[in-house]
């Protein structure tokens, strides 16, 4: 069976369509000044190192102003840098210097909602009801004798209501506010001309200082039925949820907000993209998403929490493949971010874990279209499970009374080097905003370096590797007959890529040289013998 990157469409052009990309949370790379919180300085010093390990580009988390009541995905000022993480010196930079080594710079934009300290919010919470703003997010009066109760019984995906009620100066209560996610996080009414305005000049000022792209934060969000309507008792969307039909997210509302959007940035120079944070539960419903006329790509989030299994992989990598191609677009592959537990700890955990994730890196970089990376994956880094209470910051966490962890486990400063914490993460030892585990020294940057056997050694060769193989990138995917929990497939000229998914030794026909395996293998006359949880690529 072969299936195409593009079908019926005749395929985009750019340079994302089959880039590696690396996801930098900004405040836990790299942190120049010693504050214990990274920062844009921090990032662009450690540019050569992503360089030398083979990326394509950088997608930076927020570092704008903000309080951080959500890690930066709470603005408070789209067109500045928050002064923790630099100036906006630093990002023009920081910007240069990626541009001097070949890396593009993706930066993420937060549409959906405000900071509470944004002045447009502030500026409501003064204003009465049925102002101009007020107009700007989404007020409504309570239900109930006395408009005690919120206007619908939506909760936030962090817990809780989401709607908070003001109290006017003198105590009496005023009208209720949406937040799909923190109270701190009101959201934006796209409906209002006024405010697509202001996103189209905060994507101009970015674009004019040379960003090539914007990762697009809960893209799916930005319009809701505007009758508001219950949900459902047993419909609550969590972060993570792609498969609760709801009326705030993926209306169709949001598709012509795109296209005005595409059209934006293909007035600029030098191909600049638009991805998605998408979680949308049906390939076909993504897709929609990557038409021609609007965004380049979207995270591929039903392979992300696909479980370690062939059967499903297949169905994932099929289904993903064969829409996106019907309108043209490429496909992403993402295995972590700084919103999941990182895949090493997903995958099992400890040796299975590590294990599993080495065979999937492999099988993720040999698949059609482009990769997204999470800062530490290249090392091998787990969760952190054991955060002590008071370090956590997510606001799930708090939201929930502890309830839930959060996501702050897979947001832990990275180590570079050194044998106790934070691994020069932060000069001179500084304490980082969240704690590093003493069991990281092994898995810093600077121990793997030299070890051809380590995690950091086969993701820089993979991604070397990638690059000199014209198989890899856009191109077709030809799946080959192979036992139960294997799969088997070749990329033309000459690749092929075997993953062993069971929990057996699996013998197959080699049919070309080992080019790199992510475990030991065996060869012999004609074959090549896959241990449990192990990948290869081949070349004929």
């Amino acid at each position: 069976m072969s299936l195409p990157t593009a079908a019926a469409t005749a395929p985009q052009q750019g340079w994302w369509r089959d880039a590696v990309i690396y996801q930098i949370y900004v405040r836990s790379f790299a942190d120049a000044n010693g504050d214990g919180e990274g920062d844009l300085r921090g990032v662009r010093q450690r540019l050569p190192e992503l360089a030398s390990l083979g990326v394509d580009a950088i997608w930076l988390t927020p570092f704008y102003v903000s309080p951080l009541a959500d890690g930066g995905y709470d603005v408070a000022d789209y067109r500045d840098v928050d002064p923790r993480f630099g100036t906006l010196a630093d990002a023009d930079a920081l910007l240069a210097s990626a541009h001097d080594l070949g890396l593009r710079v993706i930066v993420d934009i937060v549409p959906n909602h405000t900071s509470s300290s944004h002045p447009w919010f502030r500026a409501a919470v003064d204003a009465e009801p049925g102002s101009p703003e007020r107009a700007r997010y989404i007020f409504r009066p309570g239900t109930g004798p006395h408009g005690e109760h919120p206007p619908n019984n939506w909760r936030s995906i962090f817990g809780g209501p989401a709607w908070t009620r003001l109290r006017r100066s003198d105590g009496t209560p005023d009208e209720w506010y949406l937040h799909l996610f923190d109270s701190q996080q009101p959201d934006l009414d796209w409906s209002n001309p006024e405010v697509r305005q202001e996103f189209d000049d905060v994507l101009r000022f970015w674009l004019d200082r040379g960003v090539d792209g914007f990762r697009i934060d809960v893209a799916h969000g930005l319009v809701k039925d505007p009758a508001l309507p219950d949900i459902a008792p047993d419909q609550q969307a969590d972060l993570l949820d792609s498969e609760t039909a709801l009326p705030y997210f993926d209306q169709d509302g949001v598709h012509d907000i795109y296209r005005h959007w595409r059209s934006l940035v293909a007035s600029y120079p030098g191909q600049r993209a638009l991805v998605a944070e998408a979680w949308v539960n049906d390939a076909r419903r993504v897709a929609r998403y990557l038409r021609p006329d609007e965004l380049h790509q979207a995270f591929n989030f039903e392979y992300l929490t696909a479980p370690w299994d062939a059967t499903a992989l297949r169905r994932v990598i099929d289904a993903s493949l064969e829409a996106n191609g019907e309108v043209g677009a490429t496909t992403t592959w993402v295995l972590s971010n700084h919103d999941v537990t990182r895949h090493v700890t997903r995958f099992g955990g400890g040796t299975t874990g590590l294990r599993r994730a080495r065979a999937a890196i492999l099988l993720t970089l040999a698949l059609p279209g482009s990769t997204y990376l999470y800062q530490g994956e290249e090392l091998g880094l787990p969760e952190v499970t054991d955060l002590p209470d008071e370090s956590r910051q997510d606001p799930t966490w708090h939201r929930s009374g502890g309830s839930q962890q959060g996501r702050d486990g897979c947001r832990v400063p990275i180590p570079w080097e050194g044998t106790s914490p934070p691994f020069g993460f932060s000069p001179d030892g500084a304490r980082p905003w969240l704690p590093v585990p003493g069991e990281w020294a092994e898995l810093s940057r600077a121990a793997q370096r030299d070890d051809p056997a380590s995690t950091l050694s086969l993701y820089t060769s993979a991604l070397h590797t990638r690059r000199r193989l014209p198989a890899l990138g856009a191109g077709e995917l030809t799946w080959t007959a192979s036992p139960a929990g294997v799969l088997d497939f070749q990329r033309a000229p000459g690749f092929r890529c075997a993953v062993n998914l069971s929990a057996a030794p699996v013998e197959l026909e080699s049919r070309g040289d080992v080019v790199l395996s992510s475990a030991g293998i065996t060869t012999g006359e004609g074959t090549v013998t896959l241990p449990p949880d192990t990948a290869v690529w081949l070349r004929s």
